[in-house]
């Protein structure tokens, strides 16, 4: 039997990797494995529809095998049309109805995290603030107290300073949770998505007090705030991607 009887025998009994890599073998090996029905066959395991109509749906079944045999890489994330130097945010905190914390943070301020915790803190909550994850925080000043069964609520906007707008990302929400083991206490909200962006919803923000032990059971020592998208954002670029969505008026 000829060479190429011989290989246009064995090459449908390949996998598509296999295949590929016999196209490099040489000259002889690439124009006979480069035959579209071998590709076809392929194609026809793993999307059988496609084989129904009399030419395939691209311009070869090579070249759809190739495309879609495997998961894509991920595409690098663009460079964002925000910069945290455009924004600043405006954090309040209630205690009931009094106002226990009121500050306009500059987006650089937030965005970089580099202030120092107070000595004290349980090391839970240091490996949390120094691991890996992309988070925004900011000291408290002045540090503020507060009884754990009293309702604490957040409300939390963001301007753009190269806009004028504002954008809502909390809208008076409870601190509800309290984490006695992380030392943290959570709220969040969902975020107002742009209509331009119809199909992205069900996106919190989170906000976190951080606090430490007190000498008094029962009563909260904050010395810091936490800031996180961890549902859907998880780098500073992605932040910034997410809050230039947020429906801005």
């Amino acid at each position: 039997m000829a060479c190429d009887e011989i290989l246009k025998a064995v090459f449908p009994l390949l996998e598509g990797e296999d295949l590929a890599t016999c196209m490099l073998v040489c000259k002889q090996w690439q124009e006979i494995a480069r035959d579209d029905y071998f590709w076809k066959c392929l194609c026809a395991k793993r999307w059988p529809s496609v084989c129904k109509r009399p030419s395939p749906p691209t311009v070869t079944y090579h070249k759809l095998f190739k495309t879609f045999y495997k998961r894509q890489d991920k595409r690098p994330l663009l460079p964002p049309r925000l910069s945290f130097e455009d924004l600043e945010f405006y954090i309040d905190i209630w205690s009931k109805q009094s106002l226990i914390f009121s500050d306009v943070v500059p987006g650089l301020v937030l965005q970089k995290g580099s202030w120092i915790p107070p000595p004290g803190i349980s090391d839970v909550l240091r490996s949390h603030l120094e691991g890996p994850e992309y988070k925004m925080t900011l000291p408290v000043e002045p540090r503020f107290n507060i009884p754990s069964d009293q309702t604490v609520s957040v409300s939390v906007l963001v301007g753009r300073k190269d806009s004028n707008k504002v954008a809502c990302i909390i809208n008076k929400s409870v601190f509800d949770y309290i984490d006695w083991s992380a030392y943290r206490a959570h709220a969040f909200d969902y975020l107002d998505i742009s209509p331009a962006h119809p199909f992205v919803s069900g996106i919190r923000a989170w906000i976190s007090l951080l606090f430490m032990d007190h000498d008094n059971d029962g009563i909260i020592d904050v010395f810091g705030i936490e800031v996180d998208f961890c549902d859907a954002a998880s780098s500073e670029k992605q932040v910034l991607w997410l809050l230039d969505m947020l429906d801005w008026k």
